[in-house]
C-alpha cells in the first residue's frame, strides 16, 4: 500500500486480503485497496474498493488468469468493515477487466458449474420443441479476433436422440461490430435442417443481445470482448447486491 495512505485505509486493506488469502493456495497475486477513513467507517462509507489479482480459481474449476475490478462509492456495514469484512448495505456499480487463457476456459468447460447451466437448450422450430445436451466442447483462440469450437451434442428431436459434431468459427460481439458466424460444419451425423439452423441463429441473437444477465445478486453485462490468441479478455459492468454467498476462492 502506498504510505499516503490513511492507516485505517492500510488495516481495513490489509485485513479483507488476509480474509481471502485464508482461503487460498499459493495464489500467484491478490491485492484490494479499500478508499475510506475512519469516520468514513462509523458511518458506514467508503469511497470505492479495487481488487486485482492474478492465477484465481472461482467456484469449482473456473479459473481467472488476471481480474482487476472497481467500484463506486459504498455503503457498507461498520461493524463488519471494522474487523475488514465487506458486507454492502446497498447495491454498489462495478467495472471489471478479466482475462481468461484458452486452457482456462477449456477447465471451466468441464467443470460441474458450466456443464449444469448447459444442459438442454431448447428451441422453437416450426411450432416443435428441439433440445441439444452438449457432450464434449472445446474452445480454441487462434487470435485474429475469432473464435473456434469444436464438440459433440446430443439432438432430441421428433421423440429421436442422435449424436451430432461439429465445428465452428465466429466473431463475438464487441462495442464495434455485432457477433458474426464465420464458419459451421457438421463433422458427425445426419447434419441439421436449415430451420434449425435457423432457430439456433435467432436463439444465439437474443442471448447475445440480452441487456444483462443475473447469477446470484449480481447482476453483470458485457460491455466488450477482445480476442488474442490463446487469451480472451472481458469488459464488464455489474450492480452487486451483496458478495455471493456461494462464491468461493481457491487456487490451482
Amino acid at each position: 500500500m502506498p504510505d499516503e495512505h490513511r492507516l485505517e485505509e492500510q488495516f481495513l486493506s490489509q485485513e479483507a486480503e488476509k480474509r481471502i488469502s485464508n482461503q487460498l493456495d499459493e495464489v500467484e497475486e491478490i491485492q484490494i485497496d479499500v478508499q475510506t477513513d475512519l469516520l468514513k467507517i462509523l458511518q458506514g462509507q467508503a469511497d470505492g474498493v479495487s481488487v486485482a489479482g492474478q492465477g484465481l480459481i472461482i467456484k469449482e474449476d473456473i479459473r481467472v488468469q488476471e481480474i482487476k475490478l472497481k467500484t463506486d462509492s459504498i455503503t457498507i456495514n461498520p461493524f463488519s468493515a471494522l474487523f475488514g469484512q465487506i458486507e454492502l448495505n446497498e447495491p454498489v456499480n462495478t467495472i471489471a477487466r478479466i482475462i481468461l487463457t484458452e486452457v482456462d476456459i477449456n477447465r471451466a468447460l468441464t467443470s460441474e458449474f458450466i456443464r449444469s447451466q448447459m444442459r438442454n437448450l431448447e428451441l422453437n422450430v416450426d411450432g416443435e420443441i428441439v433440445s441439444f445436451e452438449p457432450e464434449e466442447i472445446q474452445v480454441f483462440l487462434p487470435g485474429d479476433g475469432k473464435i473456434e469450437f469444436k464438440g459433440k451434442v446430443l439432438l432430441k428431436e421428433r421423440g429421436n436422440t442422435r449424436p451430432l459434431a461439429y465445428t465452428a468459427i465466429a466473431r463475438p460481439r464487441t462495442h464495434s461490430q455485432p457477433a458474426m458466424l464465420e464458419g459451421f460444419n457438421c463433422t458427425e451425423g445426419e447434419g441439421i435442417s436449415i430451420e434449425l439452423i435457423t432457430a439456433f441463429m435467432q436463439k444465439a441473437k437474443e442471448l447475445m443481445n440480452t441487456p444483462s444477465f443475473q447469477w446470484e445478486d449480481i447482476a453483470f453485462s458485457i460491455k466488450d470482448i477482445e480476442v488474442q490468441k490463446g487469451t480472451l479478455i472481458l469488459m464488464l459492468e455489474a450492480q452487486v447486491k451483496q458478495i455471493p454467498s456461494s462464491l468461493t476462492v481457491i487456487s490451482p
